[in-house]
């Protein structure tokens, strides 16, 4: 008689290598809705500094350096908040300007990510006068 059937230690195999597969699968999916959290987050960011830069844009030259010194453009949650943006976690722009006719403005933003991770990113822009 001639039984064709799986023995045990193959099977065993067989579930354990389901297992494995089907965990990194996991461990991928999972990886990738955290890394798509800190792109969103990036993005954000990105878009508040670059409100406040074209905020700045749309000062007067003259005016520009003492507002970014008194802290005009410097906000935490609350702040952004009050412009119609919608913070981060325990989120913070500043801006710093050096130069005099040749303005080299900084803008950075810093947050806090999953896992409490501080996390920032900054633009910069040169701002001559017309």
């Amino acid at each position: 008689m001639n039984k064709k059937s799986f023995t045990l230690s193959e099977l065993l195999l067989a579930v354990t290598i389901l297992a494995i597969s089907l965990g990194s699968i996991l461990l991928a999916l999972v990886q990738c809705f955290l890394l798509n959290e800190a792109n969103r987050n990036l993005t954000i960011a990105l878009t508040h500094a670059e409100y406040v830069l074209e905020e700045i844009k749309n000062t007067n030259f003259e005016s520009i350096k003492t507002k970014i010194e008194n802290g005009d453009w410097d906000w935490d949650s609350s702040e952004i908040a009050s412009q119609g943006l919608i913070p981060l976690n325990n989120e913070n722009i500043d801006t710093a300007v050096t130069g005099t006719t040749l303005l080299d403005i900084e803008v950075t933003v810093t947050w806090k990510d999953r896992g409490l991770r501080n996390r920032s990113t900054s633009l910069e822009t040169l701002i001559a006068q017309p």
